[in-house]
């Protein structure tokens, strides 16, 4: 490991819809294989509990939601048990009609993160089944994870820079976001992750899961190249998984961040004063 640095990596699999059991199994094997690889940080694809399930059926859905609620409590409790910080998105019930896609951080046993995705996908009809969220995902400080300062946010987020700027503000250095970003867009995928990364001076690490799903009330069948990927505040692409199931991890030194911000002072040269306006 290079001075200063820190292994950070993603989990592609393929999660199946409605199989929490053995969504689980798989993603907790990955977190254990991380965390003997020396990982501080590993990033679950998109709605890994339990894919993009039906959840039209309250009384399947009810018991659905409950699975999948006991095995965010498992991923909280390795989170301590590893000493993981560990990112993903599943389904929350919100007390209305439709459910939020929510992206949690667990870091020490506690959910350090709640974001509810806040642009929903309606080529597949996304809106159709989830509720959507109207907060932008806070920064969380080094204290609450023994990690630089963090945010993220969820898959078609990664389209609307606004989404992370005031964790930007905040000091955040490093953004995780869950997807299920599937083949025919993956050009964009790796564009946006770079840019996105380029344009907040920070790093960026990117889930994509694997395999093939029926998506939306649509059922859009969409193919995932498992694409995951980890880049720098310049947007080298450090390490990208090649469309299996499995583990990346990158070695980062979060000093570059510092270093990158004091050479390119986007944030002193910022024009607040007229973007309102504009």
């Amino acid at each position: 490991m290079q001075n200063g640095g820190m292994l950070i990596g993603a989990f592609s699999l393929n999660p199946r819809r409605g199989d929490v059991a053995g969504n689980l199994a798989a993603a907790e094997a990955g977190l254990r294989e991380a965390s003997a690889a020396g990982c501080r940080l590993v990033v679950l694809p998109e709605m890994w509990t339990t894919s993009f399930a039906d959840f039209s059926e309250p009384a399947k859905t009810a018991a659905l939601f409950a699975e999948s609620e006991r095995a965010l409590e498992r991923v909280s409790e390795l989170s301590k048990e590893l000493d993981l910080v560990i990112a993903g998105t599943a389904p929350a019930m919100n007390g209305a009609a439709l459910p939020f896609n929510r992206l949690t951080i667990f870091a020490r046993g506690e959910r350090v993160l709640e974001y509810d995705k806040v642009h929903l996908f309606t080529p597949t009809a996304e809106e159709l089944s989830f509720a959507a969220g109207t907060k932008a995902p806070l920064c969380i400080d080094s204290e609450r994870t023994g990690l630089p300062p963090m945010s993220g946010a969820t898959c078609y987020d990664l389209r609307f820079g606004e989404t992370f700027k005031p964790a930007i503000r905040s000091g955040a250095k490093l953004l995780v976001i869950p997807a299920q970003w599937p083949t025919p867009r993956q050009s964009h995928w790796g564009a946006l992750l770079s840019g996105c990364a380029v344009e907040n001076q920070c790093f960026v690490v990117g889930c994509n899961r694997t395999g093939t799903e029926l998506v939306g009330r649509r059922k859009m069948e969409l193919v995932f190249p498992g694409n995951s990927m980890v880049v720098d505040p310049s947007g080298k692409v450090l390490v990208e998984g090649q469309g299996d199931t499995g583990l990346i991890v990158a070695d980062v030194d979060f000093d570059e961040v510092d270093r990158i911000r004091t050479r390119v002072p986007v944030k002193k040269d910022r024009r607040d004063d007229l973007y309102a306006d504009w």
